[in-house]
C-alpha cells in the first residue's frame, strides 16, 4: 500500500488530541483506505507521559489498512527521537508527529527510517 494523502479532518483531530493531552504525549494508529489516511484507531491501554506514549501493539487490529502511527511531541520538536525510530517499524510504514502548539502546520510525516515523507492534505 502506498499512502499519498491524509484527510484534513484527521489533521484537525490530531491537533485537538495534542492540545487536550498536553503536556503529555498521545499515540494512535493511522488507518488508510485507497491510499488516503482517513481514520484513527485508539488502542486500549495506551498511556501518555510527559516524554513518551506507550501503545500495547498486541491490541493492534489484524488489518491490512493500518498505515502507521501518529503521536505528539509536547516539546514542539517535529522530528523522530531514537525511541520513535525503534517503534516505527513495528506499527506500519507512515508516521505522523505533531508538535506544540498543535496548529495544522505543526506536523510532519516520516517513513520508518525517519526520512520525511511528503503527505498531501486532502478534503
Amino acid at each position: 500500500m502506498i499512502v499519498r494523502g491524509i484527510r484534513a479532518h484527521i489533521i484537525q483531530v490530531l491537533c485537538k488530541m495534542g492540545a487536550t493531552t498536553h503536556p503529555h504525549e498521545f499515540a494512535a494508529l493511522l488507518r488508510e483506505e485507497g491510499g488516503i489516511i482517513s481514520e484513527l484507531d485508539l488502542l486500549p491501554g495506551t498511556l501518555g507521559g510527559e516524554s513518551h506514549a506507550t501503545m500495547h501493539l498486541d491490541m493492534m487490529p489484524l488489518d491490512t489498512h493500518i498505515a502507521g502511527s501518529a503521536h505528539s511531541h509536547p516539546n514542539g520538536v517535529i522530528r523522530p527521537s531514537y525511541a520513535d525510530l525503534t517503534f516505527f517499524p513495528r506499527a506500519g510504514r507512515y508516521h505522523i508527529i505533531i508538535g506544540y502548539p498543535y496548529r495544522t502546520i505543526d506536523w510532519q510525516c516520516f517513513l520508518t527510517d525517519g526520512s520525511v515523507y511528503p503527505l498531501e492534505v486532502v478534503e
